[in-house]
């Protein structure tokens, strides 16, 4: 009984140690069995407490630690303040948000600029004459050949409808048809051209802007040739007569439904069909022009604003800040002072460069935008991101988008068709580019340099190189460095000859 006694605490020990176990099975009656489940309960708790030590191991560290290692573990971080990570200006760290250092750049610029603009107003006073713009256009109050040549125009644009109802009818045959529209397309580029040069009271600017017109009208002219003789093709494959409709997309009602009624050949050769084309903000012909559903006037006026405004600007900035530059690069040209003519490269780059973006947004976004609204023309990509360009073909491609439809359109596909290689197709398509450049700046200025070509066949090689040797940002780079100091390359050249012709030989002619 001694022995009974005095194992019974033991058993509730043990018991109370091995926590959610069953309670054990003895009678207390001989210390054997009682020995033999102390042993076991040993074994049974050593496991457990291994067990438990291997759980909390494997659990993972939250907010709040546990009492027990809470403590230790919030002494260990405070001694941690290291960890494996690289620079953010590193490649390796995928960082890429530099808005910041963007804002900078942008505030650099402008206070940069405000600098130079401030340096010109003290040193030269204030040069901004609206006046002045009239007589770029005008020697002759009396006299306005440039708009007399515009007005001109139309016969051309009369010319072309006129050809295009006979080959509609069979009148005349495909042959006979394109050589009436080959000399109607090269009246438009030569009869300027005669004008320009033989006319006194013609103004560069004048002579200039005239051109343009023209320039496009060929195009335009061109495009609405081809596109209605690929209807005739259509026709003829299909051999049925295809149903007239009026030139303009209307809304009639048919079983209760508004339906678009489209245009058809030949019923687009009517005189409002082509003169929305000609004032349409594209180079190509299409028989249905996408259209938008209304006129957003608040869009319109917008734009409208724009226009004023950033032509005002366009006018001030050129006589500020870039008459001025290039009048006192004249004589670093004339003593073939190298280091003095750099130095005015850059000077004249940085304005230049300016007007030209001014430039690029006034008449690709807001003019372009304000006619397209007029006219409802749905058909709003003017340009894409090009100065995102990687390589100088990147850029070309996407900086006149209307330019560049009709390139691909009437130009570079047809070449490729009678088996062509892409890289003289793409020769020949800057090789036309190059002359329309050249055609626009020589003949107004009434002498022939080779600036413009050279500088744009010049494209040829720079896309070669950036395309094989630059790519990302350096091709980036070097597209950006192209159009800003090629421009000012070419527009010193032009102004050092035009200065050379126009004035330096009048003095001499009058000491004679």
């Amino acid at each position: 009984m001694g022995d009974k006694l005095e194992k019974v605490p033991f058993s509730r020990k043990r018991r109370t140690t091995i926590s959610g176990g069953s309670s054990l099975k003895t009678n207390g009656k001989k210390s054997g069995c009682v020995e033999n489940n102390d042993d076991n309960n040993t074994t049974t708790h050593t496991i457990i407490n291994k067990t438990h030590v291997e759980k909390t191991a494997q659990q993972p560290v939250t907010g709040k630690p546990t009492k027990e290692k809470g403590r230790p573990e919030a002494l260990y971080d405070k001694l941690r303040c290291h960890r494996l990570q690289e620079s953010l200006l590193s490649s390796a760290s995928g960082y890429s948000n530099y808005r910041g250092i963007l804002n900078w750049c942008v505030v650099m610029l402008v206070l940069s600029n405000a600098r130079l603009f401030l340096e010109n107003l003290i040193k030269y006073g204030i040069l901004v004459d609206p006046i002045q713009v009239v007589s770029l256009f005008l020697k002759d109050p009396y006299s306005w050949p440039a708009l007399c040549l515009i007005i001109v125009s139309n016969l051309f644009i009369l010319v072309a409808l006129y050809i295009e109802k006979r080959l509609s009818v069979g009148f005349v045959s495909e042959r006979v048809g394109f050589l009436l529209h080959f000399f109607n397309l090269s009246m438009i580029l030569c009869f300027p051209v005669a004008v320009v040069l033989l006319v006194s009271s013609m103004t560069p600017v004048g002579g200039v802007f005239a051109l343009t017109v023209y320039t496009i009208l060929f195009l335009k002219l061109y495009s609405y040739k081809d596109v209605n003789k690929w209807c005739r093709e259509i026709r003829q494959a299909k051999a049925r007569t295809l149903a007239r409709s009026q030139s303009f997309p209307m809304s009639h009602k048919a079983n209760g439904d508004a339906v678009q009624a489209h245009v058809t050949y030949p019923g687009n050769l009517k005189h409002r069909d082509l003169y929305y084309f000609i004032f349409a903000p594209t180079l190509c012909y299409e028989l249905n022009f996408p259209r938008s559903p209304r006129i957003r006037k608040r869009f319109l006026l917008r734009r409208l604003f724009e226009m004023l405004f950033f032509i005002q600007l366009l006018v001030g900035l050129i006589q500020q800040w870039m008459v001025p530059t290039i009048q006192n690069s004249m004589k670093p040209f004339q003593d073939m002072n190298y280091s003095r003519i750099i130095e005015r490269l850059l000077k004249l780059a940085v304005p230049n460069h300016l007007i030209w973006l001014i430039f690029f947004y006034w008449f690709f976004h807001s003019s372009m935008n304000f006619v397209a609204e007029l006219m409802q023309f749905g058909d709003r990509e003017f340009y894409r991101d090009w100065w995102n360009s990687e390589t100088v073909t990147y850029f070309w491609q996407n900086w006149n988008i209307p330019v560049h439809k009709w390139c691909i359109r009437h130009f570079y596909k047809p070449i490729l068709k009678r088996g062509t290689s892409k890289w003289a197709a793409q020769t020949a398509v800057f090789l036309a580019s190059a002359f329309f450049h050249e055609y626009l700046v020589s003949v107004p200025l009434k002498m022939f340099r080779p600036w413009a070509f050279m500088g744009m066949m010049s494209q040829i090689p720079l896309a070669w190189f950036v395309g094989r040797f630059l790519r990302g940002n350096y091709g980036n780079a070097a597209v950006w460095i192209s159009l800003i100091i090629g421009q000012p390359i070419a527009v010193l050249m032009y102004v050092h000859d035009y200065y050379i012709l126009n004035y330096e030989e009048t003095p001499s002619a009058g000491m004679a």
